[in-house]
């Protein structure tokens, strides 16, 4: 039996399952592998930790590190005596590589030489009521703070007939619900012939494959949001009214020193164009607490946006620097600071999430199952009901009441 182990975004999640499917395929048995993160040093940290864990409780295992750590530090895992073999983001995805025959310990490869990405044909993921769907991977942006891209390689396009294609096995495999994944989301189809965009992804899913029932997008940047998608936003009520904001910072100062390509003003203006398109919508953003130079000034313009933009899910990282990256280079800031903007920013996140919910009370909504007695509404919101209805059903419930973090419901 091969374990796979996931650190970080959707992307690795969807990953992981072609994983899955591609170590099945070499017949690999008694195996761990830990498909990494390298999004902050403490995900490199903690993936350390779990591998020695792992041999800890697992000697006899064959342990196989990937991801995008494994990618970009590929000597931080080949030199771990627990690792027996190391394998880059685009050799994790091909089943040769995890044969028990292989004899290279290392085979990790220029990724920025990479020009095409390929849907994976994943059609189950184990123990979830929804699917992801790798349509977009690599980013061409560098900003100052992250290393992701020498992770990635540079922005591709799945194609939009491949990304249909596997929309419908996922359907008939039984998932309601896909969600849209990448790595720049929203750069999605510059690099494929004529005119393609994720609003023109979005339109051509919905309209090829009538069965799904409710399709999501990850992550986005909202500057790059095209036509074509704010009129499916309109238009489309199988597009889930949930979208999460790469906002960063609330600062405009602070968003130059990123290297981010929007203003404090920009996700101000599409959330309230969403809004107007959408009522029902809500925002969820990343933000970085304690980037370097950020004055108290410049971080109550970030704590500021959450009530000005309007957003409610809230992911918050304290700045941790990594090498290669200008921003290591910046003036840091005390930890100390860093760790207590990062705690003002989740308590105000946590109050914006709090009255969200409760502004739901008294109204019903459609919840997916993600298992019995817990589901999602449209928006995302987390939802407890009694009664009895499979993982991946659909039903609707009339909104009870809610706490800090969820809703309860009764099924209609």
């Amino acid at each position: 039996m091969t374990e796979i182990v996931t650190f970080g975004c959707r992307l690795n999640a969807y990953e992981s399952e072609a994983i899955r499917a591609r170590a099945c395929e070499a017949r690999l048995s008694d195996a761990i592998i830990f498909n990494t993160c390298a999004v902050t040093g403490e995900a490199v940290r903690q993936s350390r930790q779990a591998i020695r864990k792992a041999r800890r409780e697992n000697p006899e295992a064959r342990i196989i590190v990937t991801g995008c750590a494994a990618q970009i530090e590929p000597d931080t895992y080949s030199t771990m005596n627990e690792v027996d073999l190391v394998l880059g983001n685009i050799e994790k995805l091909e089943a040769k590589n995890y044969s028990r025959f292989v004899n290279e310990r290392v085979i990790v490869n220029d990724i920025m030489s990479v020009r095409e990405t390929a849907s994976q044909m994943v059609d189950s993921f184990d123990g979830r009521a929804r699917a992801f769907l790798q349509v977009q991977n690599g980013c061409d942006h560098r900003c100052t703070f992250c290393i992701i891209p020498y992770g990635r390689g540079n922005s591709r396009s799945v194609g939009a007939g491949e990304v249909v294609a596997e929309a419908r096995r996922l359907v008939e495999a039984g998932f309601p619900e896909i969600v849209l994944t990448g790595v720049d989301l929203t750069s999605y189809g510059h690099d494929l012939p004529g005119v393609a965009s994720l609003g023109s992804l979005v339109r051509k899913i919905l309209k090829l494959v009538p069965e799904l029932k409710r399709l999501r997008i990850s992550s986005i940047d909202s500057i790059e949001a095209d036509d074509e998608l704010m009129r499916a936003i309109a238009e489309e009520e199988r597009l889930m009214p949930h979208f999460h904001l790469s906002a960063q910072s609330g600062d405009d100062m602070i968003l130059k020193r990123m290297k981010r390509r929007h203003s404090r003003t920009d996700t101000i203006a599409f959330c309230n164009e969403v809004h107007r398109l959408r009522p029902d919508v809500a925002f969820g953003a990343d933000f970085i607490a304690g980037f370097p130079t950020e004055t108290d000034d410049m971080f109550e313009n970030s704590l500021k946006l959450i009530d000005d933009a309007g957003l409610s899910y809230l992911h918050v990282f304290p700045f941790s620097p990594r090498n290669g990256t200008p921003a290591a280079r910046m003036p840091q800031l005390a930890k100390s600071v860093v760790k207590e903007r990062a705690t003002r920013l989740r308590a105000k996140g946590d109050a914006a999430l709090s009255e969200r919910l409760h502004s739901l009370i008294g109204g019903e909504q459609e919840l997916l199952v993600e298992k019995n007695g817990l589901g999602r509404t449209v928006c995302f919101a987390q939802a407890t009901f009694n009664g009895d209805a499979a993982s991946g059903a659909i039903v609707r419930a009339r909104i009870t009441g809610a706490t800090a973090t969820h809703l309860t419901a009764a099924l209609a």
